[in-house]
């Protein structure tokens, strides 16, 4: 281990002299206290070292270790149902350790080194495997099954040797001849945070991510395999509406990164988690869950880390097979720590102090998802989506952040806070949000939902763009001054907005509705706005609007969101109500003109 000496300690930036061995991106100790650290720039046989813990006490002259290896994370079981830090340190070990704060230096394993895992081989002596081939499981959780694969450096080769039965992490699980020599093959991997993990094939974004969410999966659908951010100001709900998500997306594996954001709201997530149950399956959502928190009150470069360790833990898991979801709390607190690190290293600052990578860094991170074909003989197929979270100051979306965000995403849900202080959640602007998935998943829609649906969905759409143009005529003139045709688009459209876009997060059953109930609903309303639009057109209903718009079905379709998934052929009562009550209307409406 080479050792370089502290010439110049700047917050979390320390610069180190003889350091001619070292490489970027090379983890170092830092001093007797032994703080993590990775080496940023290189000038000749000087370091500049981000520091992932904090320097106060630090002085030239002391030492720097290098290890020789870039900063890694440990994949193996042991991943779902933790809770990290920023470098992967698991926070609760470090409380039994050192307490509530964590210490300086402390070192800790990833995973554990003494837990016994059952591995149950797939491979017998004498297969032949290559890289990413599945040769054992674990049974991680009651959720989750932990598929233990040949890592991706290895060549291809024959197994020799496989054992069965209880096993640590670090444990020989098999053996394998490869043009190498024998290789010893533990359940656990080591990969540089910093490197996609390898696959053999990417595939086009054609089936959606189901989010139980009405206004994402109806109007600005997410892809499986696809990248998101929700911008928004503050007290907008962007952490509840990433919440929403971890909870209900149909991913099978969530990795959660609270990224710079409020310790409470981590608390939140840990404090609710364990109590929530999987829709599928009724089982505690954290059983397939893994959890990053660096909150703003930690080590800062630490967060520029966390990015990383979490979508490598991510990828792992999409290698098995499985579709994930990363939900990143949020980017902008992510670019502030670049911005402080790029201010220490006397960089040349771009548009508001950010530094001129900004771009290029996230469309490193954003780029990671995709939904692809894994390494192996077994052709699995895997998705990791990304939503990132952006706090723009102010809610300014012409911030460096956001913009670069938005050149790199292809579904922007954009949160509105007049939206918000009307209590209107999630307050997703339907006018300014947009995804670019939907013509790649329009013929999913069709085939899993119904027929209608994209005819449904651009109706909607049209219908609550007509609204916005109208209003500016109410606000000048008076609903009186509009034709009745007109008053019934603004009010299918209310209709729209406050029984379908309306969602409550915190009522146990309009917290999640399926697709099916969400074609329902939607027929519903637009069947209301056709047969009230037949009355109409024909001028039978020239002055008595406000009778139709207060009929009895009205509250029923209001109320239809409330309906459980189990109870939802109640709904074809509501149709019938429909036609009655409107065919009544036209009935008196006949005798009068009588």
């Amino acid at each position: 281990m080479d050792v370089g000496r502290i010439i110049k300690v700047s917050g979390p930036l320390v610069v180190a002299d003889h350091m001619g061995d070292a490489r970027m991106y090379d983890m170092v100790r830092v001093s007797e206290a032994r703080l993590l650290g990775e080496i940023i720039e290189l000038h000749g046989d000087r370091a500049s070292i981000q520091v992932y813990e904090e320097t106060s006490g630090l002085g030239p002259g002391e030492p720097v270790y290098t290890t020789g290896d870039p900063l890694s994370v440990e994949l193996g079981p042991g991943l779902v149902e933790a809770i990290f830090d920023g470098v992967q340190r698991p926070l609760d070990v470090i409380r039994k350790q050192v307490g509530d704060y964590i210490t300086r230096g402390v070192e800790v394993n990833p995973l554990d080194r003494e837990r016994k895992w059952a591995f149950a081989p797939i491979v017998k002596e004498g297969d032949r495997v290559k890289p990413g081939d599945i040769i054992g499981t674990v049974q991680e959780t009651t959720l989750i099954e932990h598929r233990i694969m040949v890592p991706p450096t290895c060549l291809p080769g024959t197994i020799t040797e496989i054992n069965s039965g209880d096993a640590t992490v670090t444990d020989v699980v098999a053996r394998l001849e490869t043009a190498d020599g024998i290789i010893d093959l533990t359940m656990m991997q080591r990969w540089p945070i910093r490197k996609g993990r390898p696959y053999k094939e990417k595939l086009g974004p054609q089936i959606p991510m189901i989010t139980g969410q009405r206004i994402i999966d109806a109007f600005f659908p997410i892809a499986k395999g696809g990248t998101a951010c929700i911008p928004g100001p503050f007290g907008s709900g962007k952490t509840v509406t990433q919440h929403q998500l971890a909870k209900w997306a149909d991913a099978e594996i969530v990795v959660y990164i609270g990224c710079g954001e409020r310790g409470n709201e981590m608390t939140d997530v840990l404090l609710e988690f364990p109590e929530l149950k999987d829709p599928k399956t009724g089982e505690p959502l954290m059983k397939r869950t893994v959890l990053i928190a660096n909150t703003s009150n930690m080590p800062v470069a630490a967060r520029e880390a966390s990015i990383y360790t979490g979508i490598t833990i991510a990828e792992y898991f999409r290698d098995m097979g499985y579709s994930v979801a990363v939900m990143a709390d949020s980017t902008s607190r992510w670019a502030e720590a670049l911005r402080e690190m790029s201010g220490r290293l006397e960089e040349m600052p771009g548009e508001e102090g950010y530094p001129a990578y900004l771009g290029s860094r996230l469309a490193d991170f954003y780029e990671r998802s995709g939904r692809t074909i894994c390494l192996g003989s077994d052709h699995k197929e895997g998705a990791l989506t990304v939503v990132g979270a952006v706090s723009p100051p102010g809610g300014d979306l012409s911030e460096p952040v956001s913009q670069a965000t938005l050149r790199i995403v292809k579904v922007f849900w954009g949160l509105d806070a007049s939206l918000a202080y009307r209590r209107h959640f999630p307050a997703i602007n339907w006018l300014l949000s947009y995804s670019l998935y939907l013509d790649n998943v329009a013929d999913y829609f069709r085939e899993a939902v119904g027929a209608q649906w994209n005819q449904m969905r651009r109706e909607a759409m049209r219908l609550l763009q007509e609204e916005a143009e109208l209003e500016e005529i109410v606000r000048l003139v008076g609903v009186d001054a509009l034709s009745a045709r007109e008053r019934l688009i603004l009010e299918t459209a209310k209709s729209l907005r406050e029984d379908f876009l309306h969602q409550n997060a915190m009522h146990e059953v309009d917290t999640y509705s399926s697709l099916n109930k969400q074609f329902r609903m939607l027929e519903l309303i637009l069947s209301f706005h056709h047969q009230a639009g037949a009355l109409v057109e024909k001028g039978e209903l020239d002055l008595d609007l406000d009778r139709l718009f207060s009929l009895p079905v009205r509250d029923r379709i209001a109320r239809a969101r409330y309906v459980p998934e189990a109870d939802l052929k109640d709904l074809d009562s509501i149709e019938q109500d429909i036609k009655e009550q409107i065919a009544a209307i036209a009935g008196d409406g006949g005798e009068e003109d009588a």
